[in-house]
């Protein structure tokens, strides 16, 4: 199972995470994941890896 989260203090609202995976919206100028455990990690693992302030965590 993957788990997908989203740290509201380090989020700065880039929406780059959006731009990449559609398991990511923008609710009050924060990323927030779609679904917290996804059954693909794909798309995830690259917006957290793109993620500028690293906000994003994905584990297995």
């Amino acid at each position: 199972m993957v788990k997908v989260s989203v740290d509201k203090n380090k989020c700065i609202g880039c929406g780059e995470c959006v731009k990449i995976c559609k398991n990511f919206k923008m609710v009050n100028n924060k990323s927030v994941p779609v679904d917290k455990n996804p059954k693909e990690i794909g798309c995830n693992e690259k917006a957290a890896k793109n993620c500028p302030t690293k906000a994003i965590k994905v584990s297995k």
